[in-house]
């Protein structure tokens, strides 16, 4: 996480390693110099009962493992092979570069940066689940 710049709203919150900070009245930034930081906005959180389909269900593994809930180890193989799943089904260029994108970070233990990768696919779900209704 080394040379993360946070740029938070008024009264915005985010979960740094386990503790939830608030931000005060006015816009700020704060600069995460500490490698390997856990850290999740919790504007971007996806809530349990939100984590119903294929690519939400792998994010929210990767943010588990962010908030402290998911043993990094653990967690690895569940989201290398909902990667996996994924790359199956999303085979376009993009899709692949975000997969693989997110593949290195969870190997490296990246998983701010592997949640990142993933929610970019978030828009492309939709798209595709609006597409073909079930």
């Amino acid at each position: 996480m080394t040379g993360l710049v946070l740029k938070l709203g008024p009264k915005e919150r985010v979960l740094i390693n386990g503790a939830v900070i608030e931000n005060g009245e006015r816009r700020s930034r704060l600069s995460i110099v500490t490698p390997n930081a856990n850290i999740l906005r919790l504007r971007d959180a996806i809530h349990p009962e939100e984590v119903n389909t294929p690519v939400r269900r792998v994010c929210y593994i990767a943010q588990l493992v962010l908030s402290g809930d998911a043993d990094p180890d653990e967690a690895r193989l569940q989201l290398l092979r909902g990667i996996e799943q994924l790359s199956q089904v999303l085979t376009d260029s993009d899709s692949r570069q975000k997969l693989d994108e997110a593949t290195k970070s969870v190997i490296e233990d990246q998983h701010y940066q592997a949640l990142k990768s993933l929610r970019a696919l978030l828009p492309r779900e939709e798209r595709l689940f609006a597409a073909n209704p079930q």
